[in-house]
């Protein structure tokens, strides 16, 4: 059987990983995996802008490379993604630093030093290959003429490495300008925030990150601690699996946050693309929102409204990368069928809780849907074959009580409330939710405290005159029913009013 040698060729290979879908953001998150496995306590990020000749540059103060193993680690593939890898290790495929930096620029430089020793520095340049004789894969010594400057800090360091990023034809593009640098600065330290945020974190963060001299704060996504959240579990461990653990999380309702909360919570891409598993490898977050493909009857669960409270942990170990499918952009994971059951489990409790409390505001019912003691909900969802529609209660309290002293009106008020229960504006309802981002205030927010009052009041003497309860029931009842238990000083003015 004949055998032939089909190597790739140089340029077109190269070209061609330029388009594996990489952002800036994401490009230098790979960048800050080197430095992390590199055993870097502190990484620097500067974008520069210079018009064409801008420059990107990622600086640490990890362990270094000497001269072989900075050509290793410039060479493609240079490691087997199949071998065993040390546990603090981010990487897996041997491409990051390559790819990541071909996606954004057509230069490649990288400076090394170790333990004091010389520094070291190759290069790569998109424009220059195919021209050297005798060299496919021209790899260059040293910094291209007139870069050399950008390297100097280098000389100030016992050990660390210099990645720098030239010829920036991805990002640089035709209309770009300095304020396109910083808006892409802020993409950039969201992207940074939100993958690293375990690692900058805490009270002895494992990590210090800048990006344009500016300390990069964690963004913490399941708002750890907060006393509003209706649901924080113990840290689960996933059973058939070693290593994999699940920690679920419930938001609260952005009624119960403050204006900086509710921003912060939302997170770089908003509240319902926010909402799924966040995957961690090494607590470095792979994935951030989305529903792993999991879902009922066949369908993947989408990321809407109803659950965009809902968010889970989940870690893995980098042993598992091949079981969990992870692609070199660190950006897709999907688990294992062996595994599947337990978390859709896991996901459906958290997605049941994270839509009680949404349908509520914040304020949790029992699955029963009702609280205990409380007033009746004024509307009624009920189901049929042609699909839900919502009825007000006769049952109410203050809807039995106006009804049973209608009289002659019965009929008209019957009709009314027909009427009511037909033209629920639901199309414009879920256009405005849409387009808001969020449900369409009730619950008398911001209602001014009388008017709150009058309905409160009208209640009140439903309950003691038509239901025959005290006056102290009817107060019970009141401060125990949603939204009235958000308005316990208007129900003690009911006592003041009940006591003269």
């Amino acid at each position: 059987m004949g055998v032939r040698n089909a190597p790739p060729h140089a340029g077109s290979m190269l070209e061609s990983l330029r388009g594996l879908g990489y952002a800036p953001a994401t490009a230098l998150a790979d960048l800050v995996d080197n430095s992390i496995a590199a055993n870097s306590r502190s990484v620097a990020i500067h974008l520069e802008w210079a018009a064409s000749e801008s420059w990107v540059r990622i600086t640490d103060d990890g362990d270094g490379m000497d001269d072989s193993a900075l050509e290793v680690g410039m060479r493609l593939g240079a490691r087997d993604p199949r071998a065993e890898r040390a546990a603090r290790d981010l990487g897996r495929f041997g491409l990051g630093l390559k790819t990541a930096s071909f996606s954004q620029a057509r230069r490649l430089t990288v400076a090394s030093r170790q333990n004091g020793g010389p520094i070291v520095c190759l290069r790569w340049d998109l424009d220059l290959i195919g021209q050297e004789s005798g060299a496919e894969w021209p790899l260059f010594e040293g910094p291209a003429p007139g870069s050399e400057h950008l390297l100097a800090q280098l000389d100030q360091m016992e050990h660390g490495t210099v990645v720098l990023w030239e010829k920036l034809d991805r990002i640089v593009t035709d209309g770009f300008a300095a304020s396109d640098m910083i808006e892409l600065a802020d993409r950039v330290e969201a992207h940074l925030a939100m993958t690293f945020h375990r690692l900058l974190g805490g009270q002895q963060p494992e990590l210090q990150l800048h990006l344009n001299s500016r300390a990069v704060k964690p963004w913490d996504p399941y708002l750890t601690g907060h006393p509003g959240k209706a649901l924080e579990s113990p840290e689960y461990r996933i059973l058939h699996t070693t290593g994999v653990t699940v920690q679920c999380h419930v938001l609260p309702h952005r009624d119960m946050l403050k204006t900086a909360e509710q921003e912060a919570a939302a997170g770089p891409g908003g509240w319902t693309q926010q909402e799924g598993f966040y995957v961690y490898r090494n607590r470095r977050l792979l994935l951030a929102g989305g529903w792993l493909g999991l879902g009922d009857g066949g369908r993947p669960w989408p990321r809407d409204e109803a659950h965009r409270l809902a968010r889970i942990r989940l870690d893995i170990p980098n042993s598992a990368d091949a079981d969990w499918k992870i692609n070199v952009l660190k950006s897709t994971a999907s688990p294992p069928v062996r595994l599947r059951a337990q978390l859709h489990r896991l996901a459906s409790e958290t997605r049941d809780t994270a839509r009680r409390v949404f349908a509520h505001r914040g304020h949790i019912t029992p699955v029963s849907g009702t609280r205990s003691n409380a007033v009746a909900e004024a509307w009624q969802a009920r189901r049929s074959a042609q699909g839900t529609s919502y009825r007000i209660a006769r049952d109410h309290d203050l809807v039995a009580s106006i009804l049973n002293r209608a009289g002659s009106l019965k009929p008209d008020i019957l009709a009314l409330l027909r009427l009511i229960e037909e033209t629920v504006p639901v199309q414009r309802i879920w256009l405005d939710t849409a387009e808001d981002k969020e449900t369409p205030r009730t619950g008398f927010a911001g209602a001014p405290d009388n008017e709150v009052l009058e309905t409160l009041s009208s209640i009140f003497e439903a309950l003691v005159t038509f239901r025959g309860l005290s006056p102290t029931e009817a107060r019970e009842r009141l401060s125990r029913t949603p939204p009235f238990d958000q308005h316990l000083n208007l129900i003690e003015a009911l006592e003041a009013k009940d006591s003269q």
